[in-house]
C-alpha cells in the first residue's frame, strides 16, 4: 500500500512538472495506410515543415511510414527544446538582416514560393513575420523580407566541410561508415589519395563532410522507434529501461499527460537504444561495402547475421539501404567470413562475371634465352634445355600461359599480348622498356630474375601498371605495383605452425634444424615451448645415440627436420624410419610412433638420395604453394594443345598464373582495383590470395599442407567451402 502511495505522489508531481507541455497544444498521430505527410498536414491545418520540424529524425516526407509515431504542433510552430531555442539565438547573433524588403503578397503565392524567390528559410520569414506562426499567408499582407550580407561562394562551400585526421587502426571504410558515405566519395573528396591501394596512415587528414549545424563527435541524430506499453510499466522503469529522463518521454509523448498517465497498451515512441560498442575500427569491427542491386534480406544471409543486429549496429539503414554504404559488422564475425583488411569479401564466381568488353593487354618477359638456344639443331636446343632451369622454367611456364588464353579465348574474352625475350640480362630489359611502348598495358607477367624484375617494377609503375612476378616472393626494393606470386617462408611457416597447432594434444615434439634455419628452429619453439632440441653435429649429422633417447614409447614423436641440405634430409628419414620400422618387428619392443614434419619444404627433400617410401612410412607433412594438380580439364587441354604431352609443374604454374591475371582483368580492367574485391582463388596446382603491404607490394598468401600417404602426395585441409575458378 505505501508502495503504491509513493507511485501516485510521484505521478501527480510529474504531472504538475509537465503541466506546461500540454499547454503548448501538441497531439500525437499514429501513421495509417495510405496516409502521407501533405495528408497529415491537412488534417491538423498545420504546414508539412512544422511537422518535420517537429520530428527530427523525419528528414524527408518518404520518411513518414505506416505505423510512425509523429508530434503535430497543432499552432504550426515546432517543438524546441532548450538547445535548439539557445542555438537559434546564437544564430541570430551571428547573422542578422543588414536591412529588410517590403513584400505585398499577391494572388496564388505560397510561403514555400516567398523562401524561394527570396533565398531564405521559412523559419527566417516567420521570425520577422510572426503573425505567419498563427495566421494563413493571405493576398494583400504585407510581410518584412530579411536582407542577409552575401557569403563569399568558396567561404561556404569550405564552411561545409571539416579536416579529419586518421586514427590508429582506422580503414577507408570504417571513416566511411563514421561518416555515413561511401568509400568513392572519399576519394572524391581526397584526390590525394592512392586509387591503387587502400593504405592510411595514422595522423593523415582528409577531409570530409561536416555534419549539418554541427561538428561530427557533438552530432546526435535520433531514432525513434514505437513502442507499447506492458502492463505495470511506470515512467521511471521505461525510462531507466532506455536510458533517458522520464521528462523527456512526455516531452516525446504529449498524450501521456492528457491521458492521466503512462497506460498499458499506449503506443508512444522512445529514442532507439543506442550501440556502444566502442571505437568504430579495425581492432572492434570489419566492415562491408553495399553493392548495386542488394536488399537487406540478401545481406543478412550472406553476413550470417540478423536483421535486428545488422540495423542496431548501422541505424542509418532505418533511412533506407543504398549502393556504396558502409556496414559495420561485429569482429567474431571474421571468423564464419572471408575478410580482408577488415573489409568483408563478397564469393564471386570470376568465370560467371566475366565482361567481354573488357580487353586486357598482356605483356610476357621471359627469359627464353633464343640468343643461346640454335633451334636448328634440335639435339643441343634439347641438352640445352635440360640443363637450364631458367629456360626450362620460361618455356614450361610460357606453354601452360598458353593454354590460359586458349581458355579465356573460348570465354568470349579477347585478349592482345605480346612476349619479349629478356634473355636474363638486366641490360636488354632495359632496351626493351627504352623501344616499346607500354602505354595501355593491363599487366606485365615476369621477368624471372629480381634485377630484371625490379628494372621493369620501377618502369611500370610510373604508368600505373601491375607486374606479376612468376616466381619471387619478395624483393630487396619496395615495388607497389609488384604481385609476388609465391608465398614468403613466413607464410608458408605460419600456416604449417597454424595447422599443428590445431592438431596438437600431448606429443613428443623434437626439433632438428642445421645453423642456416634458426628462424624456423625459434618459430616452432615459440609455438611449442616444450619441445626437445636434437644435437646436430657440423651442420651435417644427427648424434644419433643422444637423438634416439628423446624418442618417447609412449606418445606418438613429431619430428621437425629444417634443413636444405640432400644428405642430412636422407640420413633423418632413415633414421625415423628405422625407428617405427624397428618398432613393427620386434614384438618385445614398445611401438613407437614417429611422423616427420618440416616448416621450410626445399629441393632437398625431393631430392633422389631421398627414399619416397621412407617419407611415405613417416606421414611426412609440410607447407607449399604448390599441389598436384587436380584439375583435369586443363591436362586434358594441354595434351591436347602439344600432341599428348602431359604438362609438369611449370607448367601447371605458367597456366595458374595467366589465369588469375586473366579473369581478374575480365571482371575489371584494373588488377589493383580487383585485388580490393577478390579473396582467395584456386586453379589447377596453386591458389591465390594477395595482400597489399602498400608500399611494398602485393604478397600471396594462399598455400597448402601436404602430405605423403601410401607413396601420394595428397592436400591435407581441402577447402570445401572454396571451389575453384575454373
Amino acid at each position: 500500500m505505501k508502495k503504491y502511495i509513493l507511485q501516485l505522489v510521484f505521478t501527480i508531481v510529474l504531472l504538475l512538472a509537465m503541466a506546461p507541455v500540454s499547454a503548448q497544444n501538441y497531439a500525437t498521430h499514429a501513421v495509417k495506410e495510405g496516409e502521407t505527410l501533405k495528408s497529415i498536414s491537412q488534417k491538423y491545418r498545420v504546414t508539412p515543415y512544422s511537422i518535420l520540424q517537429a520530428n527530427k529524425e523525419i528528414k524527408s516526407a518518404s520518411d513518414v511510414k505506416e505505423n510512425t509515431i509523429l508530434i503535430i504542433p497543432l499552432n504550426g510552430k515546432p517543438i524546441k527544446d532548450k538547445e535548439d531555442t539557445k542555438k537559434e539565438e546564437q544564430e541570430e547573433e551571428e547573422v542578422k538582416p543588414i536591412r529588410f524588403m517590403r513584400h505585398r503578397v499577391k494572388r496564388r503565392e505560397t510561403i514555400f514560393g516567398l523562401t524561394q524567390k527570396y533565398n531564405i528559410s521559412e523559419d527566417q520569414l516567420k521570425r520577422y513575420n510572426t503573425r505567419l506562426y498563427s495566421e494563413p499567408l493571405e493576398r494583400r499582407m504585407v510581410l518584412q523580407i530579411p536582407v542577409f550580407p552575401e557569403v563569399d561562394p568558396d567561404e561556404e562551400k569550405e564552411l561545409d566541410f571539416e579536416v579529419y585526421t586518421v586514427q590508429p587502426k582506422e580503414t577507408r571504410w570504417s571513416i566511411a561508415h563514421k561518416y555515413g558515405i561511401s568509400v568513392d566519395s572519399l576519394l572524391v573528396l581526397n584526390p590525394e589519395l592512392d586509387k591503387n591501394n587502400n593504405y592510411l596512415a595514422a595522423g593523415e587528414e582528409l577531409k570530409l563532410p561536416r555534419p549539418k549545424g554541427d561538428s561530427l563527435k557533438e552530432q546526435k541524430t535520433e531514432i525513434f522507434t514505437s513502442y507499447t506499453v506492458p502492463p505495470k510499466m511506470t515512467l521511471y522503469s521505461l525510462g531507466r529501461e532506455y536510458g533517458i529522463p522520464t521528462d523527456s518521454i512526455v516531452r516525446l509523448n504529449p498524450e501521456i499527460v492528457k491521458e492521466g498517465g503512462l497506460k498499458e497498451g499506449m503506443v508512444v515512441r522512445l529514442p532507439k537504444k543506442k550501440d556502444d560498442e566502442g571505437e568504430v575500427n579495425t581492432e572492434n569491427f570489419i566492415f562491408y561495402e553495399v553493392k548495386p542491386k542488394q536488399n537487406i534480406f540478401r545481406i543478412t544471409q550472406n553476413l550470417k547475421i540478423t536483421r535486428d543486429e545488422l540495423f542496431r549496429l548501422n541505424p542509418a539503414l532505418e533511412n533506407g539501404l543504398k549502393a556504396g554504404m558502409v556496414l559495420k559488422l561485429p569482429k567474431e564475425k571474421a571468423a564464419d567470413l572471408e575478410v580482408k583488411n577488415a573489409l568483408v569479401l563478397d564469393k564471386i564466381n570470376l568465370v560467371d562475371s566475366i565482361n567481354v568488353e573488357n580487353r586486357p593487354k598482356l605483356v610476357f618477359m621471359l627469359p627464353f634465352r633464343l640468343d643461346k638456344v640454335n633451334v636448328a639443331d634440335a639435339e643441343k636446343a634439347e641438352e640445352l634445355i635440360k640443363n637450364r632451369r631458367d629456360l626450362a622454367l620460361s618455356l614450361g611456364f610460357y606453354t601452360g600461359a598458353m593454354v590460359a588464353l586458349d581458355s579465356i579465348k573460348k570465354m568470349g574474352v579477347s585478349v592482345d599480348v605480346k612476349t619479349y625475350d629478356t634473355q636474363l640480362d638486366q641490360t636488354k630489359v632495359k632496351e626493351i622498356l627504352f623501344r616499346e611502348n607500354l602505354n595501355g598495358v593491363s599487366a606485365i607477367i615476369g621477368p624471372l630474375a629480381s634485377g630484371p624484375l625490379d628494372e621493369v617494377a620501377v618502369q611500370a609503375s610510373a604508368k600505373d601498371i601491375p607486374v606479376i612476378a612468376p616466381i619471387s616472393s619478395d624483393s630487396k626494393l619496395s615495388h607497389s605495383n609488384v604481385f609476388f606470386s609465391v608465398p614468403r617462408d613466413v607464410v608458408l611457416r605460419e600456416k604449417m605452425l597454424s595447422y599443428m597447432e590445431k592438431i596438437h594434444k600431448d606429443e613428443n615434439i623434437i626439433i632438428i634444424a642445421d645453423s642456416t634455419h634458426q628462424v624456423a628452429h625459434d618459430s616452432i619453439l615459440s609455438k611449442f615451448p616444450a619441445a626437445q632440441i636434437a644435437k646436430v653435429i657440423d651442420n651435417k649429422s644427427l648424434h644419433l645415440d643422444e637423438f634416439l633417447v628423446q624418442l618417447s614409447e609412449e606418445k606418438e614423436n613429431w619430428v621437425f627436420l629444417e634443413t636444405d641440405q640432400p644428405n642430412m634430409v636422407a640420413s633423418v628419414t632413415s633414421i625415423l624410419n628405422s625407428a617405427n620400422t624397428a618398432a613393427i618387428s620386434d614384438e618385445e619392443t614398445v611401438e613407437i610412433n614417429v611422423r616427420m614434419f618440416t616448416t621450410s619444404f626445399n629441393a632437398a627433400f625431393e631430392d633422389d638420395a631421398v627414399s619416397k617410401t621412407h617419407l611415405s612410412n613417416l606421414k611426412f607433412t609440410y607447407p607449399s604453394f604448390y599441389r598436384e594438380s587436380v584439375n583435369d580439364s586443363f591436362t586434358k587441354a594441354y595434351s591436347r594443345k602439344y600432341n599428348g604431352v602431359l604438362p609438369d609443374r611449370y607448367a601447371v604454374r605458367g597456366f595458374d598464373v595467366t589465369m588469375d591475371v586473366l579473369l581478374k582483368l575480365a571482371y575489371k580492367d584494373n588488377l589493383f582495383e580487383t585485388s580490393k574485391y577478390i579473396g582467395l582463388t584456386e586453379y589447377a596446382g596453386n591458389g591465390f590470395d594477395y595482400f597489399n603491404d602498400w608500399t611494398s607490394g602485393y604478397f600471396n598468401r594462399a598455400c597448402f599442407i601436404m602430405e605423403y600417404d601410401n607413396l601420394e602426395i595428397k592436400e591435407v585441409e581441402p577447402k570445401d567451402d572454396i571451389k575453384s575458378n575454373l
